[in-house]
């Protein structure tokens, strides 16, 4: 099997949980990244992704909002205009690492440079100082800093983590996805996780 159908294959699998339901994922303004999109509408449907409605969450729209909802695993954002997207994400491992609340973008860095938090050192001191942008990197190519310390919305280059418990505390979207919804989001964009 090819690389790339393996991938697409992988990426398949993993979404297929997603991808059962009827509403289209145009509906709810869900952008697949390229490799999952088809022509037959069966792979453009969507599962436990609901909409949501920003008004449960907040009073005004003002610049954006975003809600990470940790249960579906999926990410809602509502640009100024009411412009609503969704994008599947990753959640963290367990609920000790998953923080829930308000919080803010505060800072957005393209080809961001990661290092470990101190307790992730702490669990595994094997890791490494500090990780350069580039394909090893775990923050991918767009990272959203949160007011919470250590904890950001970003891309990652391992797209089976997608859809899963897989981080330390972060929301992690698919390349694609963050960079489009980096481009819509503005510092001190509001954020809920749930």
């Amino acid at each position: 099997m090819s690389e790339m159908k393996r991938r697409h294959f992988l990426a398949l699998s993993l979404a297929t949980p997603f991808l059962a339901r009827a509403a289209s994922a145009q509906e709810v303004g869900l952008t697949l990244p390229e490799e999952m999109k088809s022509t037959g509408p069966a792979r453009q449907n969507i599962s436990s992704f609901r909409r949501i409605d920003w008004q449960e969450h907040f009073d005004e729209l003002g610049q954006g909002r975003i809600v990470a909802d940790t249960v579906s695993r999926a990410l809602h954002f509502w640009g100024p205009d009411g412009t609503y997207k969704l994008y599947p994400t990753s959640v963290p491992i367990s609920d000790e690492l998953t923080r829930r609340g308000y919080t803010e973008v505060i800072q957005k860095v393209k080809d961001p440079t990661w290092t470990p938090t101190p307790s992730m050192r702490e669990r595994d001191p094997s890791l490494p100082v500090t990780v350069p942008a580039g394909p090893q990197n775990p923050l991918g190519v767009r990272a959203l800093y949160l007011s919470w310390q250590y904890y950001r919305i970003h891309g990652t280059h391992d797209t089976r983590k997608i859809g899963r418990r897989s981080s330390d505390g972060c929301i992690g979207l698919y390349n694609e996805q963050i960079v489009d919804l980096y481009d819509r989001v503005a510092v001190g964009t509001r954020v809920k996780l749930i």
